[in-house]
C-alpha cells in the first residue's frame, strides 16, 4: 500500500503511581511545560495529518490543559501499549505511516524523529533502539548472529542471558496503519503481566518476511522516561543543560551553565552576560549588551540594550528601555515600562506605570498606575496613593519634577513640569508648574515636656 501521510499516536494513559502525586503525570513540568506538551509540540513539528493521545487516568485534566490539534482518545482499562494503539485505530488512515511515541518521554528531539522516519522501512516495522549502560526496566532486542531482529523481550519476561543484553526498546515505533489495523487484534496477553505488548508485532512481522528494522540513538536522555520524581528532577537539569548550551553557542555569557532556568522563549542579541540562579520565564527577550545579575527573576519581559538588572530583582511583563538599570531588590510588575537611561532602585516597586527618559526612583518606593515624564526624580520613600479600596486611579508627574523624600501623592492628581515637592508631603490636590509644594504639619517643640522614666531607668541612673 503507498503510504501518502503520517499519523502519530501519543500513548499517555498510564497512572503515573511512583509519581506519588494526584496530577497526571503528563501535566508534571520541565521547563515550565507539561511533560505532554514537550510530545505534542515535537510532533507539532513533523507535520502530520493527525496527532491522536491516548489517555486515561484523570483525562479530563489532560485535555483542559494541553493545546494543539489533537484527537483524544480514551482507553478505558490500561492493557498494555498494545490496547492503548488499537483504541486509536479507528482515527487512523489506511495509508498512513503510524509513529507511536510514548507521553513521558519529554525530550525526544524533532532531528532525532526525522533521523528515525528516514531509515524506517516504508512496508514493516522500525523500532527506535539505544544501547545503555543499565537496561533495568526495558525491554531487550534480541538478534541473530547477523544482526537482524528476531523479537523485543520485556523484561519480567527475559531470562537471565537476555536481562545482560544492552540494546533497549524504548518504545517509540513506525508502522503502517494497514498493518496495525491488520495485527493488533490477533495479539495474546500471555505474558508475565498479562498485558497486550506493541513490541509483539515485531514477530507478526518476521512471519510475514517483513523487515523489523532498529534503529539506534546514541542519545540517551531523548529517550529517557519520566515515572518518578527522581526522573523529573534529572530530565529538568538535562532540559537546562541543553538550553544554557544553546545560549552559549548564541554567544551568551553564562556565569554557571548549570544555574540558570529557562521557563519558555528566550531571544538574546550578543553580548549578553547572566549570572548565577537567574530564571527566564514566558517571553522574553534580551537586547545586546544587556548584563543581568545573581538571583533574578525575568518573566514576559523585553530588556533593550545596555540595561543592567542588578541582583535579586523580579521583573514580570516589563518593558525596559535601553540604558536603564533595575535593582538590586527592585520590583517590575506588569504593565511597567522604563523608557531610555531610567533608574528603579533599591527596594522600588513599579506597577503598571511608565517612567520617561531619564528618570529615577532610587529607594524604598512604590510607583503605582503613574505616568512619570522625563528627568523627573522621585526620592526615597515615595508612594503613589492610587487605590480608595474600590478604584484605582493615575498619578501624572510631569517633565523635570522633583519629588522629595517621604512623599505620599494621593490620586488622582498631576504634578506640573518642573514642580519641587517637599519631603514629607501629602499631596491631595494638582502640584502648578515651577513651584515649591508643601503639604506638612508645622513643627513644635513643647519646653515643658518631659519623657516618662520606668522603674528600671531610674534603678541604672543610682
Amino acid at each position: 500500500m503507498l503510504i501518502v501521510s503520517l499519523n502519530i499516536v501519543i500513548l499517555a494513559a498510564g497512572q503515573g503511581k511512583r509519581m506519588k502525586s494526584d496530577l497526571p503525570k503528563g501535566l508534571h513540568c520541565i521547563g515550565g511545560k507539561p511533560i505532554l506538551q514537550h510530545i505534542v509540540d515535537v510532533a507539532a513539528s513533523l507535520s502530520p495529518q493527525l496527532i491522536s493521545v491516548v489517555y486515561g487516568h484523570k483525562g479530563s485534566l489532560l485535555r483542559e490543559q494541553i493545546a494543539g490539534p489533537i484527537v483524544w482518545v480514551q482507553q478505558p482499562v490500561q492493557q498494555g501499549t498494545a490496547d492503548a494503539v488499537r483504541c486509536a485505530l479507528p482515527h487512523l488512515s489506511d495509508n498512513a505511516q503510524v509513529l507511536i511515541l510514548l507521553g513521558d518521554v519529554p525530550l525526544i528531539s524533532r532531528e532525532t524523529l526525522r533521523y528515525f522516519r528516514e531509515k524506517a522501512p516504508t512496508q514493516g516495522v522500525a523500532f527506535l533502539t539505544a544501547e545503555l549502560q543499565s537496561p533495568q526496566g526495558f525491554g531487550r532486542v534480541i538478534r541473530n548472529a547477523e544482526g537482524q531482529v528476531l523479537q523485543i523481550v520485556e523484561e519480567k519476561d527475559a531470562t537471565e542471558s537476555q536481562k545482560r543484553i544492552r540494546e533497549i526498546n524504548t518504545g517509540i515505533f513506525l508502522v503502517s496503519a494497514f498493518l496495525l489495523k491488520k495485527w493488533l487484534p490477533t495479539l495474546k496477553n500471555h505474558n508475565a503481566q498479562k498485558e497486550y505488548y506493541l513490541p509483539d508485532i515485531c514477530e507478526l512481522a518476521i512471519e510475514e518476511h517483513l523487515p523489523v528494522v532498529g534503529v539506534q540513538t546514541d542519545s540517551v536522555v531523548e529517550i529517557q522516561g519520566v515515572n518518578d520524581m527522581q526522573q523529573l528532577a534529572f530530565l529538568e537539569r538535562a532540559y537546562q543543560r541543553q538550553l544554557a548550551d544553546k545560549l552559549l553557542l548564541e554567544g551568551v555569557c553564562l556565569a554557571d551553565p548549570n544555574r540558570l532556568d529557562i521557563r519558555g522563549d528566550v531571544q538574546v542579541e550578543s553580548d549578553v552576560k547572566i549570572d548565577i540562579n537567574v530564571i527566564l520565564e514566558g517571553k522574553v527577550y534580551l537586547g545586546k549588551g544587556v548584563y543581568i545579575g545573581p538571583h533574578c527573576i525575568l518573566k514576559d519581559c523585553k530588556v533593550d540594550e545596555g540595561v543592567r538588572i542588578e541582583a535579586f530583582s523580579h521583573c514580570e511583563g516589563a518593558i525596559i528601555g535601553a540604558g536603564a538599570v533595575v535593582g538590586p531588590f527592585a520590583r517590575l510588575r506588569p504593565g511597567t515600562h522604563l523608557k531610555e537611561n531610567t533608574k528603579v532602585g533599591n527596594f522600588v516597586e513599579v506597577k503598571k506605570s511608565t517612567l520617561g527618559k531619564g528618570s529615577k526612583a532610587g529607594h524604598l518606593s512604590y510607583i503605582g498606575d503613574a505616568i512619570v515624564g522625563q528627568n523627573v526624580n522621585v526620592g526615597a520613600g515615595t508612594i503613589t496613593c492610587n487605590f480608595d479600596g474600590v478604584d484605582k486611579y493615575i498619578t501624572v508627574i510631569e517633565d523635570d519634577a522633583f519629588i522629595g523624600s517621604n512623599t505620599s501623592l494621593v490620586a488622582p492628581i498631576t504634578v506640573g513640569a518642573g514642580a519641587t515637592i517637599g519631603a514629607g508631603t501629602v499631596l491631595t490636590k494638582d502640584a502648578p508648574p515651577e513651584k515649591l509644594t508643601l503639604a506638612r504639619v508645622p513643627q513644635k517643640i513643647i519646653a515643658s515636656w518631659r519623657r516618662r522614666k520606668t522603674q528600671k531607668t531610674k534603678e541604672s541612673k543610682t
